[in-house]
């Protein structure tokens, strides 16, 4: 816990709950963990745990001894966890969430996303996984129960699955319970992105159970419906929910056989890999063929940079409009985690892209708007954390950015700084002025109301928050590189 002082006027608590993060607390109940009478996460004493409900043991005992839950975390599908000897159960006063049976250590992911934070091949390969684990949950007599988007995290380039609990016995006859879960939040999605316009990923942060099928269908071009795999699980399926709406079905009416089960599933896997987009055509998405920096300028700067990082001795850090992560990748390949966030999907895209062609690890590119960030939602806004509740990152690196916040989105310095000294003991930023081709380029189409966007007020208004350790220019440039430490008293 840290307290720092603002503008000498009051006394701010900026890190509460931030730096005393959810994983620091004595005993916490992960918030988005309630829906699932299965069991829950929780942590306790900054160590994280999976508690195992009673009513969930033969389901779980089932997992274990098929070879699927070993087969799966050998493949690093999967999560791995250890089942504690002596388990610290979580009380079940005041709904704690049912009688225990087991205590389970996963394997911690270093920086929790969500869907609509991801790019579309991102949210594409999350997908097929799901359906990857399906068919050979099937194999070994088990199937998954949900299929939410939000079961998937990226670790090392990769998607990985995170819920233990989402498996049960596979029922002859009966249809997977998942399959429309599956269709709203990969699907839906997916072809809406492919189809339409890249940007529809973001009613995922409206509908928090995926997008509506009837939307999806209303919005989806009438070509589509000479897709089979559009047509069946979209835009039928839309039209039978519709219909179905208010009559009875009965369990027995169902019968399914296991091969009509698997088709179901390749069928969705034949329609995923179809899907396709191109990362072109966005604002920024060619960024680094169009700088103003000369090859001198740009491995200056590129040193700097890893000076500065050096200096930090980070853990973690965050490239904030990291375009398509060049800068990320110097702290990365360092085997610092480094997330690398930029509001363009074609950026974004081909981020992730070069990551899986590369095999990079310790790289994790997000798409995030920083003027509208990941806010809170869910129910009581804490099913999903914000961007805010997710730091502090250790260093945050803020390049080429100011002037985007100051003047394409009217930000003033003061409000840019203290958004920064809530998410990071650690900035590096790069001041560009008024005189640099690309700050005139954002001036040619609008006036110049910009009267304190100087060197002066910037150093002035940060200097609130932050204590300036290195002062920089970048050479062949009119630009100065920073490295800030959080004043703290």
């Amino acid at each position: 816990m840290q307290f720092i002082i603002f503008d000498h006027t009051q006394l701010t608590l900026i890190y509460k709950d931030n730096l005393m993060n959810r994983s620091d607390r004595p005993c916490d109940r992960v918030s988005s963990s309630f829906r699932d009478p299965s069991g829950f996460v929780f942590f306790r004493d900054g160590v994280l745990y999976r508690q195992v409900n009673l009513i969930y043991k033969d389901n779980y005992d089932f997992l274990m001894s098929s070879g699927l839950y070993e087969e799966l975390a050998k493949k690093s599908l999967m999560v791995s966890h250890k089942e504690i000897i002596d388990p610290p159960f979580f009380s079940t006063a005041g709904g704690g969430g049912g009688e225990g049976y087991k205590i389970l250590l996963p394997e911690r992911i270093p920086f929790i996303s969500y869907p609509y934070e991801w790019s579309f091949s991102q949210l594409k390969d999350a997908a097929l996984l799901t359906l990857e684990i399906e068919k050979k949950a099937v194999e070994k007599g088990l199937s998954l129960k949900d299929c939410s988007g939000y079961n998937i995290q990226f670790r090392d380039g990769k998607p990985i699955f995170i819920d233990t609990l989402s498996f049960e016995k596979y029922k002859e006859g009966e249809p997977w319970i998942a399959y429309g879960q599956f269709c709203r939040h990969f699907l839906a999605p997916l072809s809406l992105m492919a189809y339409k316009d890249i940007r529809l990923n973001q009613l995922l942060r409206i509908y928090i159970d995926g997008i509506p099928l009837d939307l999806t269908s209303s919005l989806l071009p009438f070509n589509t419906r000479f897709d089979f795999s559009l047509l069946s699980h979209i835009h039928l399926q839309a039209g039978s929910q519709k219909y179905f709406s208010n009559k009875t079905i009965k369990k027995e009416s169902y019968n399914i056989s296991k091969l009509s089960f698997l088709g179901i599933i390749d069928s969705l896997e034949s329609g995923i890999n179809k899907l396709k987009w191109k990362p072109e055509g966005t604002e920024w998405g060619q960024y680094y063929d169009d700088t103003n920096y000369t090859p001198a300028g740009f491995e200056h700067k590129k040193r700097l940079v890893e000076e500065f990082i050096d200096q930090t001795s980070p853990k973690t850090v965050w490239d904030l409009g990291a375009n398509r992560g060049v800068f990320s990748r110097i702290s990365s390949q360092k085997g610092i985690f480094t997330v690398s966030m930029d509001c363009d999907p074609s950026a974004v895209e081909k981020n992730y892209l070069q990551i899986k062609q590369n095999n990079e690890k310790n790289l994790l590119p997000l798409l995030m708007d920083l003027t509208n960030p990941s806010p809170g939602s869910g129910w009581e806004n804490s099913e999903r954390d914000s961007l805010i509740e997710r730091s502090p990152a250790d260093t945050v690196m803020a390049l080429a950015l100011i002037h985007h916040l100051c003047i394409s989105n009217n930000l003033p310095f003061s409000s840019v700084a203290r958004f920064f000294a809530k998410i990071t003991p650690n900035l590096i930023i790069e001041f560009v002025p008024k005189e640099d081709s690309q700050v005139q380029r954002l001036l040619r189409t609008r006036e110049d109301i910009f009267s304190s966007y100087n060197v002066v007020s910037f150093e002035r208004d940060f200097s609130s928050y932050f204590e300036i350790v290195r002062k920089e220019p970048v050479k062949d440039s009119v630009r100065t590189l920073y490295l800030m430490k959080i004043k703290v008293y």
